[in-house]
């Protein structure tokens, strides 16, 4: 079998780059693997451990299979499968999809958490983050919401319930993503996200306000030295939440909208009557307007006085069309700043187009149901989606024979296809010897392909 290149030029392996130790595939997942061998065992005397049975969810995920029944139906070529998973994702005992659903069910998703700090860990190591630092050694780190399950038939104990008790009632699973963002840089890294289930015996749903508290207490705990600037969409400019931010030493941008925060804006209008409100403009030289107003120290309203915050606003005139953008944030504003600090409230936005929309139409498939369980599979399935795409970020970032492989494709999930039909087909001695063989394009001289049993 050759595998013809889809790219123009041909590249020799020679040519290729080589793989850094901690922040490639192998290193990584590595990392990832010893953070899971702590994590305790509810099925004792398995015979598949359960560290296996974790790294093999990953290996579905990493893999992009799009169910679990293409990740079964692979097994026609189990010798093949099996052989692979030992030897990219150290697999040594690899369950089915039953088993699979089985062994993670009663799995508590925070024992999770250590994997994803492993993770970044090897980031901070290796001085991958020092071209994401923005603002006097801060970090962007966008907060949203997104959606990860619904159903009008499927429930678990975790599920939030709309429409309770009535003939519409319906069931879904939320998660609440952290990622570090940078203005002029499209790859994201990803936190371990927060869950927006119902807790056990709780008789109300969970909400995003309340798993912002939880995710952002994590995220502190976690990377207690971490400078971080946090930018949020209007529903998190509220005193509690701010206060919260203050109380762990984060700083922050959060969008606000007049009909939400009506006082701030007549406090704002107030000063600009009375010529309190610096602004300036200026027009590029593709002739558009960019404005910028703002004011210090004005409280967030009429609730919390005592809060003070400064408030800028945005204006952008392009053909005629006027768009405005407004934020609070603890930053005190000068008129050297205002551009930075507009750039990183605009930025919030990454966190939707680079990866909300990422994982839900670019292969990971984050909306799909790979199986509910009966305690907190989803929310396993779900977490572990998300650290496949935290280790693909890393090495989009990081690893040059990774995206040289990448190169050749002109989507990702091209490559991922490409991924899969390898790990399928062909013994795989290394992650090395995978991403040159994608690189170069052909593996028939590289790999040894699957046993003829026609």
């Amino acid at each position: 079998m050759v595998l013809r290149p889809r790219c123009r030029e041909p590249v020799s392996l020679s040519s290729l780059p080589p793989l850094r130790k901690h922040l490639s595939t192998p290193g990584l997942l590595e990392s990832i693997r010893l953070s899971f061998a702590p994590i305790p065992d509810p099925r004792s005397g398995c015979p598949i451990p359960l560290v296996d049975a974790l790294m093999s969810g990953l290996a579905v995920f990493s893999l992009k299979y799009p169910s679990l029944l293409k990740f079964d139906e692979a097994y026609q070529n189990e010798e093949v499968i099996r052989a692979n998973l030992k030897s990219l994702y150290g697999v040594e005992h690899a369950p089915c999809d039953t088993q699979l659903r089985t062994r993670l069910d009663p799995i508590d998703p925070e024992s999770l958490r250590p994997a994803f700090a492993a993770v970044h860990r090897q980031l901070q190591r290796g001085k991958a983050l020092e071209d994401y630092t923005y603002w006097e050694g801060h970090y962007l780190v966008s907060i949203d919401g997104t959606g990860q399950y619904a159903s009008s038939a499927i429930r678990c104990p975790e599920c939030c319930i709309r429409n309770e008790g009535k003939a519409n009632e319906s069931y879904y699973h939320q998660l609440l993503a952290a990622v570090i963002i940078h203005p002029d840089l499209k790859t994201v890294l990803p936190f371990m996200p927060e869950a927006i289930t119902r807790a056990d015996g709780a008789c109300k749903n969970d909400c995003e306000r309340n798993a912002a508290k939880r995710l952002l207490s994590h995220l502190r705990e976690d990377h207690p030295k971490l400078k971080m600037i946090v930018v949020e969409d209007s529903l998190a400019s509220n005193g509690p939440h701010i206060k919260l931010l203050e109380s762990l030493d984060i700083r922050y941008i959060l969008g606000v909208k007049p009909g939400d925060h009506e006082a701030l804006f007549e406090a704002v209008q107030e000063r600009l009557c009375t010529d309190q409100c610096p602004e300036y403009s200026h027009i590029d030289e593709h002739g558009v307007e960019h404005g910028y107003r703002w004011v210090n120290g004005l409280s967030l309203n009429k609730a919390h006085p005592e809060q003070k915050v400064n408030f800028l606003e945005y204006w952008e005139i392009k053909n005629g069309q006027e768009k405005i953008w407004t934020w609070i944030t603890d930053i005190p504003l000068t008129q050297d700043n205002v551009e930075a600090i507009m750039r990183a409230g605009r930025a919030r936005w990454k966190i939707e187009n680079e990866t909300f929309n990422t994982l839900k139409n670019q292969g990971y498939h984050l909306e799909h149901n790979y199986g509910h369980g009966k305690k907190h599979l989803s929310t396993v399935f779900a977490t572990l989606t998300v650290l496949a795409f935290l280790v693909d970020q890393v090495q989009e970032l990081s690893c040059r024979l990774f995206q040289a492989a990448r190169a050749r494709f002109r989507s990702r999930t091209s490559l991922w296809e490409r991924l899969r039909a390898l790990f399928t087909d062909f013994f795989i001695p290394d992650w090395k010897t995978l991403w040159e063989v994608i690189a170069i394009g052909h593996a028939a001289s590289v790999l040894t392909p699957k046993p003829n049993t026609s």
